[in-house]
């Protein structure tokens, strides 16, 4: 029996090192994956404004060269050349000695040199920058006034100050001399951005979603995978607990039986049969451990029963606990639903030992409660207790395995709770209600139709978080 107990005590132990196991490596793991995820991002930010600047810079060279295209464009070069060959195109047309159609062809051929000089520096900044418009980027030439004068790239926008003032919010504007001499004309170019930098602009917003997707799906299946790990060594541990409780309860049922046959006496035969009481009650425990992990049956049965059996029960042991609590029971409801008997048992029971362990000894008017009744098709179980109450920022972790607020316990009782209820019975369990220093209802609610049956007309069952 010895051996029994130092092995279940082996297995609690190992289930709690690893529950603890999990929740730190958890924490480790969502702290780096946080952590690379702001770092990442960081860098994509980083990394793409240094991008954008450099092509700024690629940028502001190119409307320079458009916006000195102009201003070059505008002004008269090698004019000394062409006065010469205007005095020229002079002499040659009052020369009597050249034939008329010898003088055309030659004033024709001095004309045609006289624009060539002037255009053929103009040609390429003419064809291949302003014609061309290599750049395409969106810009606004306007004069001292501010004045719009020519646009390229806009669009359909709106010619006005607004985008002036957009422009140069983003880029310092270029000034350019236009005309020579006394008809020289200051104007500025105003420019925006490319469509290569708004697009960059907004990439590194989309790669920290893609990121953040990445990550968060990495960190569901590793949520998922950590649940299967710690459901099945929970499984593990309620089945080694089971088969290590079977033996030692073997042997006891024998010498109760030797001591009912060796002692006559009234006295030790009642002793035997509270042993006997108790060692079944040891057998019921073990079966329910031996359900876990597998596939429970389900069968139409009275809850108020169930229920009034478990407060018996308790009710016997209260005087152990050194309290004095009244337990009460209101059945409203004497309806069938489909539970399994002593996994619904267990999971009630656990319920009111909670309760009963939160509230404080010295109550002169402590109270547990237990009410059933129907809700919108549904089974609902309310446990109330004049307990010391749940703080909000504990009703999410209640139901974690290994937490716990009291000093002793390993917190498995509600994590197994809540296992039995919504894994095994398709249940819902949570704290419908809960005053610090007043008391805690929790609530518990099973479907009494398919759940065709519930969404046709019916609402889905209040949580707790309506009722904070």
């Amino acid at each position: 029996m010895c051996c029994g107990k130092q092995s279940l005590c082996r297995s609690n132990e190992l289930y709690i090192i690893n529950a603890m196991f999990f929740k730190s490596t958890s924490n480790r793991i969502k702290g780096t994956l946080v952590f690379f995820l702001v770092i990442t991002a960081i860098g994509s930010f980083v990394y793409t404004q240094y991008l954008i600047g450099k092509i700024r810079e690629k940028e502001r060279s190119g409307v320079e060269l458009w916006a000195r295209a102009m201003e070059y464009n505008s002004k008269p070069h090698y004019q000394e050349t062409r006065n010469e060959l205007e005095r020229i195109m002079s002499e040659i047309s009052i020369m009597e000695m050249i034939g008329e159609r010898t003088r055309n062809r030659w004033i024709s051929a001095l004309q045609r040199a006289e624009s060539d000089l002037s255009n053929s520096s103009l040609d390429f900044v003419a064809s291949e920058l302003i014609i061309k418009n290599r750049f395409e980027i969106p810009s606004v030439v306007v004069d001292e006034d501010l004045e719009i004068l020519h646009s390229r790239n806009t669009g359909n926008r709106t010619l006005d100050e607004d985008i002036i003032t957009e422009y140069a919010s983003l880029n310092e504007p270029i000034r350019i001399e236009l005309g020579a001499g006394d008809m020289v004309q200051e104007q500025y170019v105003y420019y925006g951005d490319s469509g290569i930098i708004r697009t960059l602009k907004y990439f590194p917003y989309i790669q920290f979603g893609l990121l953040a997707l990445f990550l968060g799906m990495g960190y569901l299946s590793l949520s998922s995978i950590k649940r299967t790990e710690q459901s099945n060594l929970w499984v593990g541990m309620a089945r080694e607990a089971a088969h290590q409780l079977g033996t030692p309860l073997s042997s006891l049922y024998g010498w109760v039986e030797l001591l009912k046959e060796a002692n006559n006496d009234k006295e030790t035969l009642n002793i035997a049969h509270e042993i006997s009481s108790d060692l079944q009650r040891v057998q019921t425990v073990t079966e329910r451990f031996n359900k876990i992990g597998s596939i429970p049956e389900l069968k139409p049965r009275r809850v108020g029963p169930i229920i009034r059996h478990v407060l018996e029960y308790l009710e016997k042991r209260m005087p152990q606990l050194g309290k004095h609590v009244t337990l009460s029971m209101d059945i409203r409801s004497d309806k069938r639903i489909p539970i399994n008997q002593e996994l619904f048992a267990w999971a009630l029971e656990n319920l009111l030992k909670n309760s009963l362990d939160a509230i404080d000894k010295n109550s002169s008017d402590a109270s547990v409660h237990v009410e059933a009744h129907e809700h919108h098709g549904y089974y609902v179980i309310d446990i109330t207790d004049t307990g010391k109450g749940v703080e909000k920022k504990y009703r999410s972790e209640i139901f974690n395995p290994g937490f716990s607020t009291k000093k002793r316990g390993w917190g498995l009782g509600l994590s197994l709770t809540r296992r039995i209820v919504e894994e095994y019975h398709k249940g819902k369990i949570f704290v419908h209600k809960s005053v610090p220093g007043e008391g805690t209802t929790f609530r518990m609610m099973f479907r009494m139709a398919p759940l065709n049956d519930v969404k046709n007309g019916h609402s889905e069952p209040e949580t707790e978080e309506k009722h904070a």
